[in-house]
């Protein structure tokens, strides 16, 4: 991973921003900037190497300001999810700044099959993004990641507890990643001396249903654990009744939705191409992180 170029990475002080920071400082890979809206916040990442600059993605200019001198930059989907179209908006300034700064390439982190048919509330961000990026003339890496398996340590906990897992997903299975194969397939692909224009899958090593996710989840906990089948109305009532935010609710239901049409059944061999590592399953994830199942 070691070369000469210089590198940027937006949301640095988020998990997965600050996470591929780490790995390319760790990899010696060139010169790391590390952007975010309060650089204060990644002051140990600069006391490790990173070059900290400030990055808001409302203010086109200093997003200009932040890529001056760099050549790759990863672009890092922002959590403005409480204003419709406010994070393409976001997204959209951060292209343009990317081709006023003399930016030759962009690593977007994407999702799993974005396109028009995508049932996701924010499949449009995304794929409305990656086409403002195809419109440039940069060289890109669509990073299109699959639902992170760390989630999984949020809802499986009650699933342990009451011996039911409940979801709309029906026989809908998902390519499960976790969050840190995400974070070395965007390193490997920022530091990456690759010029092109791709788009590739970023995944587990397999896609699961939630039958199957039930019966790894028993085995480990020594629980009786069922898949419980419910419809997508009955679905959002259970997550607001939990105390989800009805926009929230919307968002993961699409997600369980996406899942029942086989939309996120996508499992690939990128995170192994990228970073010669294959990624880590779903059954060895949870294993690692059993304590968090039957704490709840």
């Amino acid at each position: 991973m070691k070369n000469n170029q210089t590198l940027l990475v937006t949301g640095a002080s988020g998990h997965l921003g600050r996470r591929v920071v780490e790995l390319l400082l760790e990899a010696k890979a060139g010169t790391v900037i590390a952007a975010t809206r309060d650089p204060a916040k990644i002051a140990d990442l600069a006391a490790r190497g990173a070059v900290a600059r400030k990055a808001d993605f409302d203010d086109e200019a200093s997003l200009v300001a932040a890529f001056a001198g760099v050549d790759r930059l990863l672009l890092i989907s922002t959590d403005a999810l409480g204003r419709p179209g406010h994070r393409l908006e976001q997204h959209r300034a951060a292209v343009r700044a990317a081709v006023r700064a003399g930016v030759k390439h962009i690593v977007y982190t994407s999702l799993t099959n974005p396109g028009v048919e995508s049932p996701i509330t924010i499949a449009p961000d995304h794929r409305l993004t990656e086409e403002a990026i195809a419109a440039t003339s940069l060289g890109f890496t669509i990073l299109r990641n699959n639902l992170y398996a760390d989630l999984l340590l949020q809802s499986l906990p009650h699933a342990v507890a009451t011996g039911a897992l409940v979801t709309s997903m029906g026989s809908g299975a998902i390519g499960y990643v976790t969050r840190e194969d995400c974070a070395r397939a965007a390193a490997a692909a920022l530091a990456s001396a690759d010029p092109g224009r791709t788009t590739l899958d970023i995944t587990g090593p397999a896609a699961l249903t939630q039958a199957e996710l039930a019966g790894i989840s028993a085995a480990l906990t020594g629980r009786v654990i069922a898949h419980v089948a419910v419809n997508g109305a009955d679905a959002k009532a259970g997550m607001i009744g939990a105390g989800l935010p009805p926009f929230l609710a919307d968002l993961l239901v699409s997600f369980e939705l996406a899942a029942a049409r086989g939309e996120l059944a996508v499992a690939s061999t990128a995170v192994l191409d990228l970073t010669g590592r294959a990624p880590t399953s779903v059954a060895n994830f949870l294993a690692a992180n059993r304590g968090a199942l039957v704490t709840a």
